[in-house]
């Protein structure tokens, strides 16, 4: 099993993984640029779906990070291959928040699936020669840590990459420390279990079909398809936009609230929030035209509300959680 943690052959059954939540991640992507230009309703990559979809792409990059670092260093740690590749993923996240910080602002991408790459990577390497058990009991506590360990000292936005704030900060593309650390793990515990019964071994001998090769293609050279293929996706429907402009979308508030308000907070608050903002929209007579429109006087007028609603879902919360 030498030869898997080696630079002799390529495990080509871990390329094609790769390349299939690449794929499954372009297609998210696709709905959410959509979304985006007006194409899709608003709020739809927000619904349940949506983001169970996002969030097992997300495990499974990160759980074939762990089996891939495993495999690469276990043995021996490859100091140049590893310094060279976390410096490649590295600056491609430095290069994301920079982007993200001119393109979209008020949901800048400071600490995604790359940021969270290259910190796990860092981070697992304590892990690669630890028994199998204490690294899977570690893992199902950084799991867990989010939904017991919560807590306002974490929200402040230096430590908003820990993931244990009391909300989830505005963000694009937010992977934490807790709990997507948990995935990788998890792919080094795997990583050892297979070594150790023969598994990689049979993989690397297996030969998938043609029709996997782009897939396989992509999978060694995932980075790069990470960082193009957005603006390859923008571009084109940008282009398309150009000759036909999506129709106006109807504004279904009440399941865009839900939607958007369910990626940071609980149900309870949730509820409570969009009925408050459903009820002051009613009554305020809001039209069509005033959303489509979002003059500044609307605006205004909509983050005030959206504070007094804050405040009256937040009190509301605690006296439901009073003893």
């Amino acid at each position: 099993m030498q030869a898997v943690a080696k630079d002799k052959y390529r495990i080509e059954a871990i390329d094609l993984m790769r390349g299939l939540a690449l794929a499954a991640m372009v297609v998210f992507h696709f709905a959410w640029d959509l979304e985006f230009f007006g194409y899709a309703p608003i709020g739809m990559t927000r619904e349940t779906g949506w983001v169970l979809f996002a969030r097992s792409i997300a495990s499974s990059f990160l759980f074939l990070v762990g089996v891939s670092l495993y495999l690469a260093h276990a043995e021996r740690f490859r100091t140049r291959s590893f310094v060279k590749r976390l410096a490649m993923v590295g600056g491609a996240a430095v290069a994301i928040t920079i982007v993200t910080w001119f393109a979209t602002p008020q949901g800048f991408i400071f600490f995604g699936i790359l940021h969270q790459i290259a910190l796990a990577s860092v981070l697992g390497l304590a892990f690669l020669r630890l028994p199998s058990l204490v690294t899977l009991a570690v893992a199902v506590a950084v799991i867990a840590a989010p939904t017991f360990l919560r807590h306002s000292f974490f929200d402040h936005p230096a430590l908003w990459w820990v993931g244990l704030s009391t909300t989830n900060p505005p963000a694009n593309d937010y992977v934490p420390l807790f709990p997507w650390f948990g995935a990788v793990l998890l792919g080094i515990v795997a990583a050892r279990v297979g070594t150790s019964s023969g598994l990689f071994t049979r993989l690397a001998a297996w030969r998938p079909a043609g029709w996997s090769a782009p897939l396989q293609f992509a999978g060694r050279h995932s980075l790069a398809v990470y960082l193009i293929h957005q603006p390859v996706l923008i571009g084109a429907i940008w282009l398309f936009a150009l000759v036909a402009p999506p129709a106006a979308q109807p504004v279904d508030f009440a399941r865009a609230c839900q939607a958007e308000c369910s990626s940071v907070r609980d149900e309870a608050f949730c509820s409570a929030y969009c009925s408050c903002m459903l009820d002051a929209i009613e009554e305020e007579g809001v039209t069509e035209t005033m959303w489509q429109r979002g003059d500044p006087d609307f605006r205004d007028w909509l983050e005030r509300t959206a504070l007094e609603c804050t405040y009256e879902a937040e009190t509301a919360s605690t006296w439901e959680n009073q003893p």
